[in-house]
């Protein structure tokens, strides 16, 4: 019997994967190439690091639409399309978990998929034929939080799923913006290095790889990668489902840095 896929997933800047830029000449293989290494699932759930709401929201949307939430690219990006189904049985059950696990939830049936979803999606599973929802974030962006809230979801873990933690493991912009070479940024593979041991050392026990994440802030140049923890926080969540140490199964350069992708 298939088990839920636990997978966080770096899902660049905006819509420039989908338009052929060289940054992403890593990351696109390894996102098409993947579904080819699990069963297709019966439905995705993905926490996406640009919705951020309190309570947490659940979407439960029957034909969810896009959020073109990016600006000042080419008008296609705008025409982009991901019809995927919603799932709203699958959003009510989810729900109904949090709530019984102490957690305020509630379900949002406006909201449509942002770009955390519809970008990464386009690329593994092009003919959106499987049922999809998001879960947010807290805007409290609290570590622990996070963790908790994925330790709810954990009672997913034996449904045919896809759960995927949508962000970045550097997200520093202006950073980014600037950079105008091919050297390897000192700060940003210290950081990759102690999320990937955090992660995926399996001579971590459980408290000590919770600690570590909760006091991520604390791991070197933590605050230089992510000067804002939205797209590192989906991570969490995917830790706290899954358990135990993850598998890294992607770490390259995409946009010029260093980042990571983790299974469990």
């Amino acid at each position: 019997m298939a088990q839920a896929t636990i997978l966080y997933i770096p899902h660049g800047g905006g819509p420039l994967p989908l338009l052929s830029d060289t940054g992403y000449e890593t990351m696109n293989p390894f996102l098409r190439e993947f579904p080819a290494t699990i069963e297709k699932p019966d439905a995705i759930v993905v926490i996406s690091a640009h919705w951020e709401d309190s309570p947490v929201a659940i979407l439960a949307q029957e034909n969810p639409s896009l959020l073109y939430d990016y600006y000042g690219f080419p008008a296609e990006t705008y025409e982009l399309q991901y019809p995927a189904p919603g799932a709203p049985a699958l959003a009510s059950r989810i729900h109904e978990i949090l709530g019984e696990s102490g957690i305020e939830a509630k379900l949002d049936r406006d909201r449509g998929f942002d770009h955390g979803v519809f970008v990464p999606l386009l690329l593994m599973y092009p003919d959106a034929d499987i049922p999809c929802i998001q879960v947010s974030l807290s805007q409290s962006l609290d570590a622990a939080f996070h963790i908790r809230l994925g330790q709810a979801l954990s009672a997913l873990k034996n449904d045919n799923l896809l759960i995927l933690g949508s962000g970045f493991s550097f997200h520093n912009l202006p950073v980014m913006m600037r950079k105008s070479d091919d050297a390897v940024d000192e700060k940003n593979r210290q950081f990759e290095q102690w999320l990937a041991e955090t992660c995926s050392d399996p001579e971590l026990n459980s408290q000590q790889r919770e600690q570590r994440l909760v006091n991520w802030e604390q791991a070197p140049h933590a605050r230089y990668c992510h000067p804002r923890e939205e797209h590192l926080l989906p991570l969490h969540v995917c830790y706290g489902i899954g358990g135990g140490p993850a598998t890294t199964v992607f770490q390259d350069r995409v946009a010029g840095f260093i980042t990571s992708a983790y299974r469990w």
